[in-house]
């Protein structure tokens, strides 16, 4: 198992979309933080503010363990916010944990 990366930027105007979709998209990553195997992962707020209400987010971020990179991406491709058409772009890459 190894660390990865996984770097979404979501489309314009996909807040409504994103909304809907949280609940299975949290749900995946609950699996993965009961597997031991999540890192970190959060959305990056569109503005600079904790609640960005209607401003919304422009993608997210989640650093977890995975088989390979291929199960990572396909892990990635089945999220329900990427289903859902909230990302315009996923980028999956290795990632080494260095600090804390």
């Amino acid at each position: 198992m190894a660390l990865y990366a996984i770097i979404a930027t979501d489309r314009a105007d996909s807040l409504a979309d994103r909304l809907a979709a949280r609940p299975a998209h949290l749900a995946r990553l609950e699996a993965l933080k009961n597997e031991g195997r999540l890192v970190l992962a959060g959305p990056f707020p569109a503005i600079d503010a904790t609640d960005p209400g209607p401003a919304g987010f422009s993608g997210s971020l989640i650093v977890a363990e995975f088989e390979s990179l291929e199960a990572a991406r396909s892990w990635a491709d089945a999220d329900p916010y990427r289903t859902a058409g909230v990302y315009a772009s996923v980028v999956v890459k290795p990632f080494k944990h260095v600090l804390p």
